[in-house]
């Protein structure tokens, strides 16, 4: 079973959707409203916002897909000398087989290449799973920022 990482185009939208609200519900179940995270009116501002991000000049969305399903997807945007990752998502049924490993690599390796020095990301403060997955991949709390509402400030150093 290959995994490959590629570009986001349109047609991914509606899958990308899917696996960002399948995603979130494991997270936030328990701490919000269900309505809050996979209601109709969240599924469509996340569809509106998966859209923005697509086709945006100043963002990159990445699709990770094993045997042609999708099963993981990244979002990060550098603007103003800033790079923010600002969407990791991995399909619950798909954890800790590499491919958000995969697709961090692939985030790191493009920000390298632009000549980023440092990424942001905001993460939910009681998601322990991915907190400890950044924490493995070398991100610590942000200095200048460490707290933003519920979530916690991460900064890498490239």
């Amino acid at each position: 079973m290959s995994l490959t990482i590629r570009t986001a185009t349109p047609a991914d939208l509606d899958a990308i959707v899917r696996l960002h609200t399948e995603a979130r519900a494991t997270y936030y179940r328990g701490h919000l409203a269900p309505d809050a995270y996979a209601g109709p009116e969240e599924v469509g501002r996340s569809a509106t916002g998966w859209t923005r991000a697509v086709a945006a000049e100043h963002a990159t969305v990445l699709c990770a897909e094993r045997d042609g399903v999708l099963v993981g997807v990244a979002a990060f945007r550098a603007e103003h000398g800033a790079t923010t990752l600002t969407q990791l998502h991995v399909a619950p049924a798909r954890w800790r087989t590499g491919v958000g490993t995969a697709l961090h690599t692939a985030c790191t390796d493009a920000w390298r290449r632009t000549g980023a020095r440092t990424a942001r990301l905001e993460v939910f403060a009681p998601n322990t799973r991915a907190r400890s997955f950044y924490a493995h991949h070398g991100w610590t709390a942000d200095p200048d920022t460490p707290r933003h509402g519920t979530h916690l400030v991460l900064r890498l150093v490239l």
